[in-house]
This record gives C-alpha cells, structure tokens and sequence, in this order.
C-alpha cells in the first residue's frame, strides 16, 4: 500500500490514486510488488534533519530512501523535499509536477535496486526515471 504523509509543511498532492497505479505498474514492470511504501512530503530543513540523523550526511537533497524491502517486496520510506523539487523544477526548467513525479519514481528505483553513485549508474537512473515519466502520462493523460 501506497501512503502519503506531510511533515512540518502543508502540501496537497494531487493524482493520489493514479500516483499509486502508476508505481504499481513501475514496479511490476521490474518484477517487483508493492508492498508499504510511505512518500513523506517535507521542507528542506526536515530532510536536512533526517540527512544528519540517519545517514550522518549534512547537507540537503531533494530525497531520502529509507529501504525495507524484502524479496521481490518494495517497501520504504521516502522523504521528499518539497523546497528541493520546487528549486530543481526552476533550475532545470521543467514544470513542478513533472519533478515531483521524477523524483518519487526515483525513491521507487532505489527501492527495485538502482543506484546512482557512478556517472553509469546515474545514467541508467536518469533512463528509467524518463521512461516511466513518459509511461505514466501515457497510461493516464496526465503530465509527466
């Protein structure tokens, strides 16, 4: 099951229902199911918070995977910086819904196994993000 929380802002998030389809066809597409997956929405000094606490990193991201998965079971947490998405949308031009989107099915990825330390990897990363954003408004008409 798919879950949606906000921590310290007040967000709405939009297409709750075709979000949950749409990773659930991600990840079946990876032979993989969902299991519970818990997309925290949060601010910049939230995530910075979690950053410190948990992975002893201090600085900011746009998103923090906390893995728990088991088997063929994607279950997680991610948290995502509502701050970060808003500033990456402007920097690289693109509409905040579509890095909204890429940036959870980013979390989803991690949880399947991709990583994205090495320029390879980050490239296969960026791959499967760009396809799964073009299959998501294929699947539902709806933007990236």
């Amino acid at each position: 099951m798919i879950r949606y929380f906000c921590e310290d802002i007040s967000f709405e998030f939009k297409h709750k229902l075709e979000t949950r389809r749409w990773l659930k066809f991600v990840a079946e597409s990876e032979v993989r199911r969902i299991g519970d997956v818990n997309i925290i929405f949060c601010s910049d000094n939230y995530i910075l918070d979690v950053n410190m606490k948990y992975l002893q990193h201090d600085y900011f991201t746009d998103i923090i995977t906390f893995d728990y998965c088991e088997g063929d079971v994607l279950s997680g947490d991610l948290f995502i910086s509502i701050d970060s998405v808003q500033d990456n949308a402007g920097f690289y031009g693109t509409d905040f819904s579509e890095e909204l989107n890429r940036v959870i099915v980013h979390g989803l990825l991690h949880l399947i196994g991709y990583d994205d330390h090495s320029d390879s990897e980050q490239r296969t990363m960026r791959s499967k993000e760009d396809y799964y954003l073009s299959q998501r408004a294929a699947l539902f008409g709806l933007s990236k």
